[in-house]
């Protein structure tokens, strides 16, 4: 096996690849930002423009973005699905720079538990994996994810404290009921664990 390159060519390496990702995205022709839940486009164009000069179709996986008649600024499928019924877009005039108009698509994911490594399959990837989420709240989170946190988080104050788990806390509790219920019978060399 290899030896892992020292620190410094990691280094370089990462600073080239981020250098070649940021030349790609910087080449489309919009702006996107997401976070775990949604996603964000958007793109500048003359301020005479008005909606109607504008073709926005989304479904739960295609989206298509021109202006009428010309070729389209963004055209293809979406990596995952998004809910095209909580999705939106405008159309805003900007202040700086002048006569300048902002158009704005925002896309609710479906699954708002993954990244996306770009809008639509052809468009150059990210690395997902170099994403630094923003902090959120715990009430942030769908109640599913909500339970699955705190109980994680429980279990590790658990473990810091040398206490049993939540698993470990419910085998015990099961085994006590079973001796309480079983008491003719000899724990005394039974071994747990």
């Amino acid at each position: 096996m290899p030896d892992s390159p020292p620190p410094e060519e990691r280094d370089k390496v990462e600073a080239e690849r981020k250098a070649k990702e940021d030349a790609e995205q910087a080449k489309l022709p919009y702006k996107w930002t997401q976070t775990i839940g949604d996603l964000d486009i958007t793109a500048q164009f003359p301020g005479n423009l008005k909606g109607r000069d504008f073709v926005v179709e989304f479904t739960k996986d295609k989206i298509k973005v021109a202006i009428r008649g010309q070729e389209p600024l963004l055209e293809g499928t979406f990596p995952h699905l998004i809910r095209p019924s909580e999705s939106t877009w405008t159309l805003d005039t900007l202040s700086s720079p002048p006569n300048t108009k902002e158009l704005s698509i925002h896309l609710d994911k479906s699954n708002k538990m993954e990244w996306w490594p770009h809008v639509v399959t052809s468009a150059p990837a990210i690395d997902v994996t170099k994403i630094t989420p923003e902090n959120s709240k715990l009430s942030d989170l769908d109640g599913e994810t909500r339970g699955m946190v705190e109980k994680m988080m429980y279990d590790q104050r658990q473990k810091e404290m040398g206490k049993p788990t939540s698993e470990e806390q419910g085998k015990m509790d099961m085994l006590k009921r079973f001796q309480e219920q079983h008491p003719e019978m000899d724990f005394s060399k039974a071994k747990i664990g």
